[in-house]
C-alpha cells in the first residue's frame, strides 16, 4: 500500500488504541473543539498526520496498535505494515499564567509544530438547534473544562513565546467561535495578533466566518496576519442548509465576494478554505467548487468529516476512502495545474496539512 492509500485510509477509517489509554501514547490528542476533532497527531515515514482514535469509526477500524516495548507498529487486520510514533508531549503544556491557568488551556499543539488556539471557546450559533453546525463540538472543551472561554491577548502572546522558544513551533492557527453577526470575530482576532506579533515573529492564520466589511481583511493583515481561513465546509447549498442553518443564511456568492477581497490583501494562495467532504457534496459538487476557488487564488483545503461523538452528526457516516481518493486526485489535479501548493502557504491549516491526504496529491 503506497503513502497516499494508506494516509487516506487511516483518515477515513481511525485507528483504534486498544492496547493501553490513547492518553498514554503521546500527547494527548483532541476532544471537542470547533473544528475537525476527536484525532490524536502520528508520524509515519517522516509524514504527521491527524489520525481519528476518539469517535466512533475508530472503535470500528482494522487499523490498530501492536506496542512492542518502546517500538510502534501500526496494524492491518492485525498485520503488521509500517513502524509510527507519536509526538511527544510539548515543554510549554507544563506552564502556568500568571494567573493561574495552564497553558495548554489556552493553545494546543497540532500535528508537531502547529499551535492552534480557539479565541473565543463559544458562539452565536451553537446553543441554538436552527441555527448550530451539526459537526461542532466549539462546546464540549469548554463543558469538560478543558480550556476556558476566552483568551486574552497577552495570555496568547505568552503561550505562543514559550511554544515557539521551547518547542520550536513554526506557525499558529487562531479560529474563533461566530460572536455578533457583524465583524463575526474579525476584531477580536485583529487584537490578538497584535498582541502576539509584539512578543513573537510567527506567522499566524486567522479563521472566522466573512465579516460584514471587508475593511477588516486590511485591520487583520496590518495587525500581523499572514493568511486568512474562510470556511464553506459545505459547498451544496441545500447540504448547508440542512447541517449547518445558520452558516447558510450567508449566501454562497457573498463567500466568493469575501474571497476575492481577501485575496487582493492577503496575496494569491494565501486565504483558505476548509471543505469537510463527506457531510453530503457530491464528487462533482466539490471538483467544480475547489476549481472555482484555485481559479481566484484560494487554496481549496478538503478534508474528510470525522463524526465526533456527543455531535447530532456523531453517527453521520465517514467519507468511504475510495471517495476521499478520488477527491483528492481530481483536486491534486487542479492544484498541480495552477502552481498552488500548500507548502508556499505561510500558515494555517493548508500549510500544516496533517487533517488531510491532499497534499500528497499536489
Amino acid at each position: 500500500m503506497n503513502k497516499q492509500q494508506l494516509i487516506t485510509e487511516l483518515q477515513t477509517k481511525g485507528l483504534q488504541l486498544v492496547d493501553r489509554p490513547s492518553e498514554q501514547i503521546g500527547t494527548n490528542g483532541r476532544k471537542g473543539g470547533a473544528g475537525p476533532s476527536d484525532h490524536k497527531a502520528i508520524a509515519i515515514d517522516g509524514t504527521t498526520v491527524m489520525v481519528p482514535v476518539f469517535n466512533s469509526v475508530a472503535s470500528q477500524s482494522p487499523y490498530s496498535i501492536n506496542i512492542d516495548q518502546d517500538d510502534l507498529i501500526l496494524q492491518l487486520d492485525e498485520k503488521a505494515i509500517a513502524p509510527i510514533s507519536f509526538p511527544k508531549s510539548p515543554n510549554f503544556y507544563n506552564l502556568t499564567t500568571s494567573d493561574g491557568i495552564p497553558y495548554w488551556k489556552i493553545a494546543l499543539l497540532h500535528s508537531h509544530d502547529v499551535l492552534a488556539t480557539t479565541v473565543l471557546q463559544t458562539c452565536m450559533r451553537y446553543n441554538h438547534t436552527e441555527t448550530s453546525c451539526q459537526f461542532c463540538a466549539i462546546g464540549q472543551s469548554l463543558e469538560a473544562d478543558r480550556t476556558i472561554a476566552r483568551k486574552t491577548p497577552t495570555q496568547l502572546a505568552e503561550v505562543a513565546e514559550a511554544a515557539v522558544r521551547l518547542d520550536g513551533v513554526k506557525n499558529m492557527v487562531m479560529t474563533t467561535g461566530t460572536p455578533n453577526i457583524s465583524d463575526r470575530g474579525a476584531a477580536y482576532l485583529t487584537e490578538c495578533a497584535k498582541a502576539i506579533k509584539a512578543k513573537v515573529d510567527i506567522p499566524i492564520q486567522a479563521q472566522c466566518e466573512p465579516p460584514d466589511d471587508f475593511i477588516w481583511f486590511e485591520r487583520m493583515k496590518a495587525a500581523g496576519i499572514d493568511t486568512l481561513g474562510m470556511h464553506l465546509e459545505a459547498a451544496d447549498p441545500q447540504v448547508r442548509a440542512k447541517i449547518m442553518a445558520g452558516k447558510a443564511s450567508v449566501p454562497l456568492e457573498y463567500y466568493f465576494e469575501a474571497f476575492a477581497e481577501a485575496v487582493k490583501v492577503f496575496g494569491w494562495g494565501q486565504v483558505s478554505t476548509y471543505l469537510l467532504a463527506g457531510l453530503g457534496d457530491s464528487l462533482e459538487t466539490l471538483v467544480t467548487t475547489c476549481d472555482r476557488l484555485i481559479s481566484i487564488g484560494v487554496y481549496p483545503f478538503v478534508v474528510p468529516f470525522v463524526p465526533i461523538s456527543g455531535t447530532p452528526l456523531a453517527n453521520h457516516p465517514a467519507p468511504s476512502t475510495e471517495f476521499m481518493f478520488s477527491v483528492y486526485e481530481q483536486v491534486g489535479a487542479l492544484l498541480k495545474r495552477s502552481q498552488m501548493s500548500s507548502a508556499d502557504i505561510k500558515a494555517g491549516c493548508a500549510k500544516c496539512g496533517a487533517c488531510s491526504a491532499l497534499s500528497l496529491f499536489e
